[in-house]
């Protein structure tokens, strides 16, 4: 795309969209032209920038998505699972590529995800964060390299008003264990054990353990900035993409990666 791409920041008032907005002016190819907030929150009206702690001239929250949609090339969705579906519908009805951040939400959403991403580019993220991004990929080489006889078991940590519980992300890296298991012809149970206390921002850990030694991979989050930037080079990249179903290691270029 020429210029910046107009983003829409959707659950702009919360801890991820406040972060998202301070940050955002660090991204030259990033024109943030909306902060959307709940309707009826008292944040409407507000200068988005007062708030955020950054220089954001003339953006103001608001609860008007149809409007904000139509000024934005992309939307990035950090608000909550309940409005997921609803910000998805006004997403695909407005034919405006959109960035889910949100986890916890039903799985009987993921055949409306694939139906609007035949109409407009849909990124479903548990995780926006790179390094998270190529862990999944090392956890699912690995559990095709390791022999069947090595357990592999997730661990998770996360402060306690997180609301899902296992995180979207340890979903994520059990999916990626099975999927290398699957390619390798074999199966596994993959328990997931899930922490919540005090205000620890992501702590993610996948156990393979065989007869005498055992394989961690892991990451650990320190700053809720890392989801931020993740989630505004993906936008950028969503942005100009055709209609589909895209995921994070798309953006990375990791498709047909040797790590497969």
């Amino acid at each position: 795309m020429s210029g910046p791409v107009r983003a829409l920041v959707i659950g702009a008032s919360g801890r991820m969209g406040l972060t998202m907005l301070r940050l955002a002016p660090q991204f030259p190819g990033v024109a943030l032209t909306g902060a959307l907030v709940a309707p009826g929150s008292p944040a409407v009206g507000q200068e988005a920038g007062a708030l955020a702690g950054a220089v954001l001239p003339g953006l103001r929250f608001s609860d008007d998505l149809p409007a904000g949609l139509a000024v934005a090339d992309v939307a990035i969705d950090f608000s909550t699972a309940a409005a997921t579906a609803g910000n998805l519908d006004a997403c695909h009805r407005a034919r405006k590529p959109l960035l889910v951040c949100t986890t916890g939400w039903p799985q009987d959403l993921g055949p409306r995800f694939d139906a609007a991403a035949r109409d407009i580019p849909l990124l479903v993220a548990a995780n926006t964060s790179l390094g998270v991004t190529v862990l999944a990929e090392l956890v699912r080489a690995a559990a095709r390299a390791l022999p069947g006889a090595f357990d592999i078991a997730v661990t998770e940590a996360h402060h306690r008003h997180k609301r899902d519980s296992p995180s979207g992300t340890a979903l994520a890296l059990r999916r990626a264990a099975e999927a290398g298991r699957a390619a390798a012809g074999l199966t596994s149970r993959i328990d997931i054990a899930a922490v919540r206390a005090g205000d620890i921002v992501g702590d993610h850990t996948v156990i393979m353990a065989g007869e005498g030694e055992e394989l961690l991979l892991g990451h650990r989050a320190g700053d809720r900035a890392i989801f931020a930037r993740g989630a505004l080079q993906g936008a950028v990249w969503l942005a100009g993409r055709p209609p589909g179903r895209y995921q994070m290691r798309d953006v990375l270029g990791l498709e047909n990666s040797d790590l497969r």
